[in-house]
């Protein structure tokens, strides 16, 4: 069995999740195809997630690729979040994922009032309504009103919501205004892989482990919301099959690599600047690889909140944001303070003018 120190399991995790080992994508559907998906209830976050794991890419190529060139989709996906996934793979995980959601779903239509025919009055409102083309959620809204639904609060939401969830509905092209739209997914999407049932859920693993390895059984059950007794008999059949790698990290067995990752990665100093909601960060239960844990609460400040971040070499070592002047401001957790009390890098470290690059590649990408 493989052993891993927590240095090469973190460098190992970086470079399957594109962050790390100088791996960098040439296009918005390569970097999907290799991390499979990117967080996206903030778009530009997920924008700027895609950045970080691309090269020379900008924020107009991913609106081109979730409007005309179709080739991304984002939806509800992994535990009822958004999500931006390949379009090819779209029909199948919502196949997979959506009818837990929905279940989950129905005490909150019925808080919102939202019964039988109020559902089935909003679901032909919505399919109608995107017949005439992409639609933003509050001009479907007005539509619903002009039905005689009751569309305010929460309502418009969970009704369109609900119909992504059912297939009917998918998220289209974004406006010049930054607003999202909506459209029949039937006119949108390509048709569905044919996955369903357990090859499904081997699918869904077999691309976790590929984008997120080392990983454990219950990285992967958390992280897709399907849970533990749903995942473990396809994760036994990979490792069967040969299809994954069992490894021990740090002394803990439990762990699985993708068979055929790459052995021994050396540190590169690998600057990335990752946006808040990261993938890197979201996708396992234990944050000890990528992130020490005095500095948690740095990352993790509360009420839901995941910073964005300053890795090298797959180790966060401080948090960034952009402020009034949308100049890139960071806080690293080491170095020497600055007038302000953050800490700056060390101007003479190897990595200051690989930050200076990241930063100045923000830049570009929103200003392109």
């Amino acid at each position: 069995m493989r052993e891993l120190d927590p240095s090469e399991a973190r460098l190992l995790r970086a470079w399957s999740q594109g962050v790390g080992g100088d791996r960098r994508a040439k296009s918005v559907p390569d970097v999907l195809e290799g991390c499979l998906a990117v967080q996206a209830q903030d778009l530009r976050a997920a924008a700027l997630g895609i950045r970080a794991r691309g090269s020379g890419l900008t924020e107009a190529d991913v609106h081109l690729a979730l409007g005309a060139a179709r080739t991304v989709v984002r939806g509800w996906f992994m535990r009822g979040t958004l999500y931006l996934v390949p379009a090819r793979d779209a029909g199948w995980l919502r196949e997979l994922l959506a009818p837990q959601l929905l279940r989950r779903s129905e005490r909150r239509y019925r808080e919102l009032g939202l019964g039988p025919a109020e559902l089935a009055l909003g679901e032909r409102v919505i399919t109608d309504a995107l017949a005439d083309g992409p639609l933003t959620r509050d001009e479907l809204a007005a539509r619903m009103t002009e039905a005689g639904l009751h569309a305010s609060g929460q309502i418009p939401f969970h009704l369109v919501r609900r119909s992504a969830l059912l297939g009917t509905a998918c998220f289209g092209p974004v406006r010049e205004d930054g607003s999202a739209t909506y459209v029949l997914a039937k006119d949108w999407l390509p048709d569905a892989a044919g996955l369903s049932g357990v090859d499904a859920v081997q699918e869904l693993l077999r691309r976790y482990l590929t984008a997120h390895g080392p990983a454990t059984v219950a990285d992967f059950a958390t992280w897709s919301g399907l849970g533990l007794p749903a995942v473990r008999s396809a994760w036994k059949e990979l490792l069967d099959a040969g299809l994954t790698e069992p490894c021990r990290v740090d002394g803990q067995d439990g762990y699985v690599l993708p068979a055929g990752a790459p052995s021994g990665p050396e540190p590169t100093g690998d600057v990335r600047l990752l946006p808040a909601y990261d993938n890197y960060l979201v996708g396992f239960t234990d944050r000890r690889l990528s992130v020490r844990p005095e500095h948690d609460r740095r990352v993790w400040p509360g009420g839901g909140q995941i910073s964005a971040t300053a890795v090298v070499d797959g180790l966060v070592r401080g948090v960034w944001r952009r402020d009034r002047t949308r100049d890139v401001a960071l806080d690293m957790f080491g170095g020497a303070p600055d007038d302000a009390g953050a800490d700056t890098p060390d101007p003479a470290a190897p990595d200051a003018q690989a930050f200076d690059a990241e930063i100045r590649d923000i830049s570009r990408f929103l200003a392109a």
